[in-house]
């Protein structure tokens, strides 16, 4: 099952990295490093990557933040707190391409509900092009990007919190601490591993979101707002390129930057468990 589902993939992957494809996508044969020097070669890999960058660090970081406050309300005692629990989830159950086309639809420059909302408000004195504007367009995306990421990232936030025993905090206010020393000395660090689980996911998986920026950027012509993993499809399928080797290349560098990632995770969680 594991050969079937990852190895064969992953081999053929690096074999068609190597190779050269017409356009109608038939093996011509080996060609060696030639497409990952190509690929270092092309224009809109710099921007491409920066976005890639943005894209990731903002949203994880964002999605981290807002998790945190959130799995905090939520382990607190409220009227409506297991119906607050299960809405939290719909975001997250929902299809990524049905979520990201509602917000197509919100951010619709002359239909749109937010821009009627804040037209309404006074905070806006005309249309914004919310996906068509360079401005404003990888901030949409990362506003839908922490919106289906929260759910998830506070969940696990939500279970470290608590497995925190009651006993630790009570020993800690017997002690004279103020709520922040509490905070800062024992919620925090027993939440490290938590906190560790969320970010490296998060990472694999908004790097790895490709229905998200796709169907929020497909108008926009060229490659200005992708990133490398809707570059990836472009190169093989939507662009005059039609390139599957080189497209296999980036495939390749995207499928390493994956496994960096969860190196980097995988050494944290060994140090940590030295630590202790």
């Amino acid at each position: 099952m594991i050969a079937a589902v990852i190895v064969v993939p992953a081999v053929q992957l690096a074999r068609a990295s190597l190779g050269q494809y017409s356009i109608t996508g038939l093996y011509q044969g080996a060609v060696g490093a030639r497409n990952y020097v190509r690929l270092v070669q092309q224009e809109a890999l710099p921007a491409v990557v920066a976005n890639t960058v943005v894209w990731v660090v903002t949203v994880v970081g964002v999605t981290l933040l807002l998790s945190l406050g959130l799995a905090q309300f939520l382990a607190k005692e409220f009227p409506g707190r297991a119906l607050v629990r299960w809405a939290l989830i719909v975001p997250w159950a929902a299809s990524l391409i049905m979520t990201s086309k509602l917000f197509v639809w919100i951010y619709d420059y002359y239909f749109g509900i937010l821009n009627h909302a804040l037209l309404s408000l006074g905070v806006l004195d005309r249309p914004v092009d919310w996906l068509g504007d360079d401005r404003t367009v990888m901030g949409a995306m990362i506003a839908v990007g922490v919106f289906v990421s929260l759910p998830f990232t506070t969940y696990v936030l939500l279970a470290g919190l608590q497995s925190i025993p009651a006993d630790v905090y009570e020993a800690a206010r017997v002690d004279g601490a103020s709520p922040w020393r509490v905070y800062r000395s024992v919620t925090v660090p027993l939440l490290r591993p938590a906190l560790l689980v969320a970010t490296a996911l998060n990472i694999i998986y908004v790097f790895n979101s490709f229905p998200i920026v796709w169907t929020l950027n497909d108008r926009n012509p060229g490659f200005g707002h992708d990133t490398m993993i809707t570059y990836m499809y472009k190169i093989a399928f939507k662009s005059a390129l039609r390139d599957v080797g080189l497209a296999a290349a980036l495939g390749v560098v995207n499928v390493l930057v994956t496994l960096a990632a969860v190196l980097v995770y995988l050494r944290a969680v060994r140090w940590r468990e030295q630590d202790a």
